[in-house]
């Protein structure tokens, strides 16, 4: 894991201390991230791959398991919605509840989120969730 990497995910975990917050996020965070995938895909195979490539820059600066872990969240999250064949109306439904989950989960914390102080954080959450695969 490279040295900005760990400041990152240092960062956002200053706003995730709480063991209630921790738990919320690591079970919405992956269902936003899925469901904005779903959205993407449901939407433009090619505009999503387009969107995707654009963000893998974002990880690949971070440095290569970054993108590894990116890339495969993506896949198992594309895989889950074309499986389940989720809908755009039932993904809009859970994307909706997840982000009630984690502003309940900060308002627990008393902390705001990561995000309203710099947007990249809304990119470092999946990877802080799955930090373990980092190591």
């Amino acid at each position: 894991m490279t040295t900005s990497t760990q400041v990152w995910l240092q960062r956002y975990a200053e706003s995730h201390q709480h063991p209630t917050n921790k738990r919320i996020h690591h079970i919405c965070v992956p269902l936003i991230f899925m469901t904005i995938v779903g959205f993407l895909f449901n939407l433009n195979l090619n505009f999503a791959l387009l969107i995707s490539l654009l963000v893998s820059v974002f990880y690949w600066r971070l440095g290569i398991k970054p993108l590894l872990l990116f890339w495969a969240i993506l896949g198992i999250s594309v895989a889950i919605v074309r499986i389940l064949s989720i809908t755009n109306p039932i993904l809009l439904l859970i994307f909706i509840l997840a982000w009630v989950g984690q502003f309940i989960g900060h308002k627990i914390e008393g902390a705001k989120p990561s995000f309203f102080t710099d947007i990249k954080f809304l990119l470092i959450g999946p990877l802080w969730v799955f930090a373990r695969f980092l190591r």
